[in-house]
Order: structure tokens, then C-alpha cells, then sequence
């Protein structure tokens, strides 16, 4: 089959740049089988700097779009905004019926992308974090055998320079074009500024979260003999987070963006549900590297987390959601339910029959706040003789509630007294969980509800060694969003308050989980 070559008669570039900054520890892996980790970061083979390719960016992109104009339940078509920006897929699903010769059709009238997007160099990183995670046996509550992994992660705070250049074509309807090119990348742009899209692994489990702080927007009308000028002239330092040329336009007003928003509404069904929680007792999630730099490091520590190139404990979203699938289970099968709800919630890999499914519930990674490290030593005893084992001495190192109003010095009586727990204000809040269920089910609110009631009554712990009394959570307040419902529940003086108009939505949902669940 002869195809004539058509050459693309470009009118006009939009040059956009700005600089895309992590907000969690993100994994870009290279895909080598072989290395110290089991998922090794991509790096630049020059300066050997971290490396964010055009695809990964694109992909990001284009799966937005999609999503915010068709929801997740429909596949992409060739009428999709993302499909005009980002160029044609080789099939789609809605077209697999028609015959070859409607095929071979269709297929040559398949456009390319006219948005380049080039690959981003990002900034030295000194700190490279490690994070090893294990399958764990929902029967015995252990880890499976052969089940651990550990990964490469860029540290919150590492900056990508991002180019993008936009292609506007001489066509018949070019005013309509234009605009519908602009407005997509409108959409695509101020999601990556609302920190509402993230890149590389295990996004769904708080990784990958970043944000764009502004844009930087130059138009060239290659029409003009001065516009064509500048735009040859223009400086291309891709490394470097912004031009010395101050931007000259804007890709979309803020009043057409917002007239935007208004014309294309944002069709995703999302469930959030944002919750702080007091530590009711200590808390340690093992971290297989140590960040804090000691003269002599205990034998397990909390997983702490760079933030702002500083150590801080977090609560990963991996060990959150581990936590809450268990649960999850135990719920579904005391009341004699389906197993398929958890993994239509959570997600599941069937590796003998090669099937997979992504989880659509969303847990973020949570920074603890207002805590202190302590240091606990244990030791091992032999059950017959009630004695210590031999050398079986070892020390722990969880984190430890404070109050906001402690000072310093409150805080290094602390670390010597091991004393503090019972002075901590009823109103301070340690740790924050987010939580982003997509395409919500009646019965899976009533679900995620019972989840949020053992962990707001201290029933349900987090991380290890809760056999003896840690990961205890006693929660403070919750907030509750899905579509245009807002349900806000907060506890002051160890008592409950809850509008009684919510009580009765919220149990509603409960009951719809005992009586539709499957």
C-alpha cells in the first residue's frame, strides 16, 4: 500500500517550560534485572543525574486527560481530547469489531502528536532512599516466603526542568483546532500544577506526588518575519529550570480557564476521605535503611523519609494499605461476603492464570508530626527456663507522641525519662492519612467507613510489633467527600461529635454493605 507523505505546515509553536518539583519519593526505575536493588533508578549516562523521560510524562499526561473527560470506566476513542493532543493509539477497544478494510481506513487518518515534550535531567540528588517492601500471608498475619523487595527512590524535593513544545498546523478550521489544542494542554498543565497527576511506580500507594509551582508560556506566530526570528533565536538551555527570556504570554487567561473548567467539567467519581489521628502509643514501621545518622544505631528503626533534605518519620502507604486489606478481609469473610469486594478495592496479581487488576483505592504516604525518637532495649526469653537468651540483647528505636506546647527541653527529658505520652494535648494531631477511593460503590463506602471506625478506636494498629500494645491510633477528626456530600465527624473530650443527619447517611452506607455486598 503506497501512502503519500504529507509534510505538516506549522503556523505557529507555543514554547511552555516550567519546573516540576517531587513531593514524596518517587520511583523511576531503569528496568534492569541486575543491581544492588531489585528496582534501580534511571539515570543520565553523561551526568548521571536522575532522568524523567518524555514517555513517562506523556503517559502521565494523556492518562489525565482521559480520565478527567470520560471517567475511569470508559476506554479512549479518537473523539477524546487526549487522543488530539497526544496523537493517535495504535487501536482502540470501540473499533475492534470493524473489518480490516475499515480498519486500514481509519488508520490513515491517524494524527501525531503535535505537543514535544522532551526528556527532563533532574537536579544532583545526594540522598537515595531505600525502601523494601514483603508480601504478607493473610492466614498467618507473616510474611509469604520469597517475597520481599526493595526499591531505589528519588527523595521528595528533587526538580525536573520540563519543555514542552506546542505545534499549531495550517488547517481549514484552524481557530477551532488551536483552541481545542490549547485548552487540553490548559487541562493537562494545571493538573500537574494542582499536584493532581504523578509519575513512576506504585502511585496508588503514595509515591510519584509532585507539583509544577508556575509556567512559563512564549508564543510565536511563524506567520510574522519577527516571531520567526525570535523564535531561531530562542534560547534552548533544556537543562536549566527557566529561560533568562522573560514569557511574554499566557497559554490561557485565568478567566478562560476557568470558563474552561465550567464547559468541561471534570467527569471523575472520586470518594476522599482525609483523617488525623492522635499516636495512643508508640509506633514502628521497620525501615530498611537508616536516614538519622547515629554514633551507634539501634538494631530497628522507623522509616523516616527526606522532606526538604531532612529526615522526617512517615507512615508509607504500602504499610497502610497492608494494614487495611487485612482487615478488610477479616471483616468480608466474619459476615460470610465475597472476597472479590477487597480485591475489586485493593487490587490483585493471580499469578498463575496471568491476570492483574490496579487497586482503585488511593493511600497516601503521611508525614507524623510532633514526635520524638526513642530508644527501647529488649531481650529474648527462653520459654522453658524463663530466662534471657544468650546474646539475644537488641534495641528498637519507634516514635513517641509530644504535645505542641513542649519545648526542647521537655522534649530531652523525654528521651531520658521515657516519660511523656500521658501529658499529650487532646488536640493534637500527629499523623494525617488521605485516603481516595475511585468510582465509589454505596457498599464500599460502608466498607471503607468500618475500616475508618477500627482505626479511630485504636482496634486496628499500624506497623510492627503491635503484639505488644504499638501502632495504637486514636483518631481526632475526619472528613468525608463524594460528589456534592461532605460528612465531618471530630472527638473532643473523648466523646464523639457528629451531626445526627450525618450518623444516619453514614449508617446507611453500612447497612448497604451488609444487605448489597456481594
Amino acid at each position: 500500500m503506497n501512502r503519500t507523505r504529507e509534510e505538516r505546515h506549522i503556523i505557529k509553536r507555543i514554547i511552555v517550560r516550567g519546573v516540576l518539583v517531587l513531593d514524596t519519593p518517587t520511583c523511576l526505575g531503569n528496568g534492569d534485572a541486575e543491581g544492588a536493588t531489585d528496582m534501580m533508578l534511571l539515570l543520565d549516562s553523561i551526568s548521571h543525574n536522575p532522568l524523567l523521560t518524555g514517555s513517562s510524562i506523556a503517559g502521565a499526561l494523556r492518562n489525565y486527560l482521559h480520565e478527567y473527560q470520560c471517567d475511569y470506566t470508559k476506554s479512549e476513542s479518537r473523539d477524546n481530547i487526549a487522543a488530539k493532543l497526544f496523537g493517535d493509539l495504535f487501536a482502540y477497544k470501540d473499533e475492534r469489531n470493524k473489518n480490516e478494510a475499515e480498519k486500514i481506513a481509519l488508520r490513515e487518518k491517524d494524527t501525531q502528536s503535535p505537543l514535544i515534550i522532551h526528556d527532563a535531567i533532574g537536579s544532583t540528588i545526594h540522598n537515595v532512599e531505600i525502601r523494601d517492601g514483603v508480601k504478607i500471608d493473610g492466614a498467618t498475619g507473616t510474611a509469604s516466603d520469597k517475597a520481599k523487595y526493595d526499591l531505589e527512590l528519588l527523595p521528595a524535593g528533587t526538580k525536573f526542568p520540563l519543555n514542552f513544545e506546542l505545534l499549531i498546523e495550517k488547517d481549514k478550521d484552524k481557530d477551532k483546532d488551536e483552541n481545542e489544542l490549547k485548552q487540553a494542554l490548559a487541562l493537562a498543565l494545571e493538573g500537574l500544577k494542582n499536584g493532581e497527576i504523578a509519575i513512576g511506580m506504585k502511585k496508588r500507594r503514595g509515591f510519584g506526588r509532585c507539583h509544577v509551582d508556575e509556567w512559563q508560556v512564549w508564543e510565536f506566530d511563524l506567520t510574522k518575519h519577527s516571531d520567526l526570528i525570535a523564535w531561531l533565536t530562542f534560547e534552548r538551555p533544556w537543562g536549566k529550570p527557566y529561560a533568562t527570556k522573560l514569557p511574554s504570554d499566557k497559554l490561557l487567561s485565568n478567566t478562560h480557564l476557568q470558563k474552561l473548567k465550567v464547559d468541561k467539567p471534570d467527569k471523575r467519581d472520586r470518594l476522599f476521605i482525609t483523617a488525623k489521628f492522635q499516636l495512643a502509643s508508640p509506633l514502628l514501621i521497620r525501615s530498611g535503611q537508616d536516614l538519622i545518622q547515629h554514633k551507634c544505631s539501634p538494631d530497628v528503626v522507623h522509616l523516616h523519609s527526606y522532606r526538604k533534605d531532612k529526615p522526617e518519620p512517615v507512615v508509607s502507604g504500602t504499610s497502610l494499605a497492608g494494614v487495611l486489606w487485612h482487615r478488610a478481609e477479616r471483616i468480608v469473610n466474619t459476615l460470610d461476603k465475597n472476597l472479590q469486594i477487597v480485591y475489586d478495592l485493593f487490587g490483585f496479581v493471580k499469578e498463575e492464570s496471568k491476570q492483574a487488576k490496579a487497586s482503585r483505592l488511593v493511600i497516601h504516604e503521611s508525614l507524623i508530626e510532633n514526635t520524638v525518637d526513642i530508644v527501647q532495649s529488649r531481650i529474648a526469653i527462653d520459654r522453658f527456663t524463663g530466662g534471657a537468651y544468650n546474646g539475644a540483647l537488641f534495641q528498637e528505636q519507634p516514635v513517641f507522641s509530644i504535645s505542641k506546647k513542649e519545648d526542647s527541653q521537655k522534649i530531652n527529658k523525654v528521651k531520658g525519662k521515657l516519660k511523656k505520652s500521658s501529658n499529650t494535648s487532646s488536640n493534637t494531631a500527629h499523623i494525617k492519612l488521605e485516603l481516595e477511593l475511585r468510582q465509589p460503590k454505596e457498599y464500599e463506602i460502608g466498607l471503607l467507613l468500618l475500616l475508618l471506625k477500627d482505626l479511630w478506636t485504636g482496634d486496628l494498629p499500624i506497623g510492627g510489633t503491635s503484639s505488644i500494645g504499638r501502632g495504637r491510633l486514636q483518631g481526632v477528626e475526619a472528613t468525608i467527600v463524594w460528589q456534592q456530600h461532605k460528612w465531618v465527624i471530630s472527638e473532643e473530650n473523648r466523646k464523639l461529635l457528629i451531626s445526627n443527619q450525618d450518623k444516619d447517611e453514614m449508617e446507611e452506607f453500612v447497612k448497604k454493605f451488609l444487605e448489597q455486598a456481594p
